[in-house]
């Protein structure tokens, strides 16, 4: 591992960063040195411009053409201020690797099929989970959240007791609900960041273009790149 803590970014910057990103996500999630390597925060901004931010699981990269991807509830906060503002922020930071990853961009929903095919991978319990949860949403107590889980759990055949699922046979069918889904996070701005001796760490930043075609597709500009100032 010494020879990950000791590198730098290459002289000559790579005219597009996105695969050298998704080999940085590889890695991470190879290595597993901390519990989840996929997980990044995201920030976001309300109508009024107050910022908030969460840590979420990036469940695809995708170098070409430049997105990532992840999953949330679409009534949640998080989903409620990407629709209104559509530009958002996200970090990686890998401690043990000494890498840094951040990402702006702007955020559309996934297709109906990826969302599907995600949400099919996940356990049942999971599954009727998102169902039972009003995501964000006030709720008066824990007891109150846990009958509510209970309810949901007895229209899908299956029980929920002391805040566990009870184990079945047969697992029940859950398709994803309609107010569930992805969210892919088109790349504009990518800076990577490796961690120098006395602070002198290794910045780079590369910045592209992002427009909408008539049919509302994402068309991607050429990347620039440029070296940072620790």
């Amino acid at each position: 591992m010494s020879s990950l803590h000791e590198e730098v970014l290459p002289e000559s910057l790579p005219s597009n960063p996105m695969q050298t990103a998704d080999e940085w996500f590889r890695l991470a999630n190879r290595e597993r040195l901390q519990p989840n390597p996929d997980a990044m925060v995201i920030a976001t901004a309300g109508t009024d411009g107050r910022p908030s931010a969460r840590v979420v699981l990036c469940k695809k990269f995708v170098p070409h053409p430049g997105f990532i991807v992840f999953f949330t509830n679409y009534a949640s906060r998080k989903a409620t201020e990407m629709e209104n503002r559509p530009e958002v922020a996200a970090v990686f930071h890998w401690d043990l690797l000494r890498r840094q990853m951040r990402i702006e961009g702007h955020v559309v929903r996934s297709p109906a099929d990826e969302s599907d095919e995600y949400f099919a991978s996940r356990s049942w319990q999971s599954r009727v989970g998102a169902w039972a949860s009003r995501q964000s949403r006030r709720v008066a107590d824990r007891p109150a959240l846990l009958r509510q889980v209970a309810e949901t759990a007895q229209r899908f055949g299956v029980d929920f007791r002391d805040g566990r699922f009870v184990d079945v046979d047969t697992p029940p069918v859950v398709d994803r609900p309609p107010f569930w889904g992805g969210y892919r996070l088109w790349v504009s701005r990518l800076e990577l960041w490796v961690e120098g001796e006395g602070r002198v760490h290794d910045r780079a930043l590369w910045e592209r273009q992002l427009t909408r075609d008539p049919d509302g597709e994402v068309v991607t500009g050429p990347w620039t790149a440029t070296r940072l100032q620790p």
